[in-house]
C-alpha cells in the first residue's frame, strides 16, 4: 500500500536513512553500556553499576521507538549486528577498561549520539516531518543529559 502522510517518498527515505544511523548508534551504545554495567569494578562500583543500568534501560526502550519510526516511514529497520556495525559511528571496545575509562568512553559516545541526532534533525525539519523531529529532539536531550552525568562522575 502507498504511504500518504504528507511527506514525499524521497524525503521519507532520507529521514529514515538518518534514523537508521541513529538506531545503529543507539543500539551500539546500549550494548556498550550494558557491557560496562556487567563489568565495572572499583570503589564506585555500586554507583556506576546503577547509573549504567539506568542508561541502558532507557536505551532499550529508545531503540524500539526509533525502529518503529523508521517503519512508519515505510523503510526497513536494520536489525543485525552486521548492519549496526556498518551504520554506527560508535566504535566497539575490546576488553574491559577501567571504571574511569568506561566513563570517558560513554561520555564521548553519548556526545556522538547527540551529533548524530543533530544531523538527523536537520533532515527531518527540512522535510517538515515534525514526528521524526520530535523523536530526534527528545533523543538529543536524553544523550546530552547522560553525557553531563557521566562527565560529572569523572
Amino acid at each position: 500500500m502507498n504511504i500518504n502522510i504528507g511527506i514525499a517518498s524521497a524525503e521519507r527515505e532520507s529521514i529514515a536513512e538518518k534514523l537508521q544511523a541513529l538506531l545503529a548508534d543507539s543500539y551500539t551504545l546500549y550494548l556498550q553500556t550494558h557491557n560496562f554495567h556487567w563489568n565495572v569494578t572499583g570503589p564506585y562500583f555500586q554507583q556506576l553499576h546503577a547509573l549504567f543500568e539506568t542508561h541502558y534501560t532507557e536505551l532499550a526502550l529508545a531503540v524500539d521507538e526509533i525502529a518503529e519510526r523508521i517503519r512508519t516511514l515505510g523503510v526497513a529497520a536494520p536489525a543485525s549486528y552486521k548492519a549496526f556495525a556498518a551504520l554506527s559511528s560508535i566504535n566497539e571496545i575490546d576488553g574491559v577498561p577501567s571504571a574511569q575509562e568506561m566513563l570517558k568512553i560513554l561520555t564521548a559516545n553519548n556526545e556522538q549520539v547527540v551529533r548524530t541526532c543533530r544531523d538527523a534533525l536537520l533532515v527531518a525539519q527540512e522535510a517538515g516531518d515534525e514526528s521524526s523531529a520530535a523523536l530526534i529532539s527528545d533523543r538529543m536531550r536524553v544523550h546530552e543529559k547522560a553525557a553531563w552525568m557521566l562527565r560529572a562522575s569523572l
